[in-house]
């Protein structure tokens, strides 16, 4: 009797199947082998399709919705034990830092213990990958140990140009080297306010240099938006009125000193941060031109609206980001700043935040959920290639999550996830394992 030694197939059928990267499928199904996708498709065709060719397989049936995993392009995992620090709302990122750093000064913090309780809940959320940004050591490994798809972003905050010299350099990018991979690493330069321009300027070299992946928070704090400055400089940049970058500020906060009205876009702009290899999170305080910047560098923004709500901040411009076609993605960023690590509640304030400035075109729920799955991926620059995820497509990473859903028309159902989708995830698969079964 011969044996099969190749690997088990597994046929995960639903009564909707969402690829994100073709049409919504009824009564469809994903076929499954060694971690990714052999097929998607029509559940009869898929299955006739092994049977065609002689392949053995098991399958598992959900009667609600089948989609790609979540891709959380922006978070802390570290932080989600500081869940008390987002029990109150404030007036603004200075006010809510104030609080932030008391909490985190305290002590006693178990950075991995923390993070590893982010990865769990964040797969108990349908949450399959993750830009989690990393500011102690400890929590380094949480997506590598909770054996999650994404980046782990080695963060750099408040270097002075006079600190940043080659031991500093060094330092950088000794760290990278020790983040555990899989998955990828990257590196965050913090903020154009926490850093001054010489690490601005070389840490894009050195993540770049390693052929590593760039996260920057920017546009979210209210001193970084655009305004008219006391020389009548108004939001001047390259290319554009004003002389901003001969003056030889050593920071953004002495542009704001000098009273330049220039935007933290166009500022790190400038620098050379952005690109297609950088996504930013935030991304509230930007003009037409910060966005049509974004567009031409083919920078990501990861949309953070629970966050920017608890900190005190103003909502992004999600319809101008839509119709205008910006790359966008979605965030939760942290407990210490967001009621929950699941996403489907920050697109769901999406929606709300987009109908409210006025966007009525009939593809917001699609767009949206793209934004929280492909988009993500397209973020992390894991849109494409071997390891793709954030699609249900043929030789993607079988990055899975089943939802539950009322409705089986797929126009219904999409509504629901998009605008109540939270606490509806009731399996989550990461590369064909199981992660979470509610």
């Amino acid at each position: 009797m011969l044996v099969s030694t190749a690997p088990e197939i597994v046929v995960y059928s639903a009564s909707l199947v969402f690829p994100v990267v073709s049409p919504r499928i009824e009564d469809g199904a994903v076929a499954v082998q060694h971690g990714r996708i052999l097929h998607v498709g029509d559940r009869r065709w898929v299955l006739d399709a092994l049977a065609a060719r002689g392949a053995e397989h098991r399958e598992e049936h959900w009667d609600g919705a089948l989609a790609p995993g979540l891709v959380n392009a922006h978070t802390h995992l570290q932080y989600t034990r500081m869940a008390e620090v987002a029990e109150r709302n404030y007036t603004g990122f200075d006010h809510w830092g104030d609080a932030f750093d008391a909490v985190y000064e305290r002590g006693g913090h178990d950075w991995a213990a923390a993070a590893a309780d982010g990865a769990r809940q964040s797969l108990a959320a349908g949450v399959t990958a993750a830009a989690d940004v990393v500011t102690d050591r400890a929590a380094l490994g949480a997506l590598h140990d909770a054996g999650m798809h994404g980046i782990a972003y080695w963060e750099v905050y408040g270097k002075s140009n006079d600190d940043w010299d080659a031991a500093a350099r060094e330092e950088v990018r000794q760290q990278i080297r020790e983040i555990p991979t899989p998955p990828g690493a990257g590196v965050s330069p913090h903020a154009p306010y926490s850093l001054e321009v010489q690490p601005l300027l070389e840490l894009p070299d050195i993540v770049r240099e390693e052929g590593l992946r760039l996260h920057i928070h920017l546009a979210e704090a209210h001193m970084e938006r655009e305004f008219d400055g006391i020389d009548g400089y108004v939001g001047a940049g390259p290319g554009g009125h004003g002389e901003w970058p001969e003056l030889g500020a050593d920071s953004f906060r002495a542009l704001r000193s000098h009273g330049i009205g220039v935007s933290s876009t166009q500022f790190v702009d400038h620098l050379g941060v952005l690109g297609p290899d950088c996504h930013i999170a935030h991304g509230v305080y930007v003009s037409a031109e910060d966005r049509a910047l974004l567009r031409a560098r083919g920078t990501s923004v990861a949309l953070c609206p629970r966050s920017n709500e608890v900190i005190g901040l103003d909502m992004p411009p999600v319809a101008a980001y839509l119709r205008e076609g910006n790359l966008i993605a979605v965030g939760t960023d942290s407990l210490s700043s967001s009621p929950s690590l699941d996403l489907l509640a920050d697109v769901a304030a999406l929606y709300r935040v987009a109908r409210a400035q006025g966007y009525r075109e009939d593809d917001l729920h699609q767009r949206l959920f793209t934004a929280a799955t492909l988009g993500g991926a397209a973020a992390l620059g894991l849109h494409v290639g071997k390891h793709r995820i954030g699609q249900l497509g043929v030789g993607a990473m079988a990055d899975l999550a089943f939802f539950e859903a009322a409705s089986h028309h797929p126009d219904a159902a999409l509504a629901e996830l998009v605008e109540d989708g939270a606490g509806r995830v009731r399996r989550t698969i990461v590369e064909g394992v199981e992660r979470f079964r509610a």
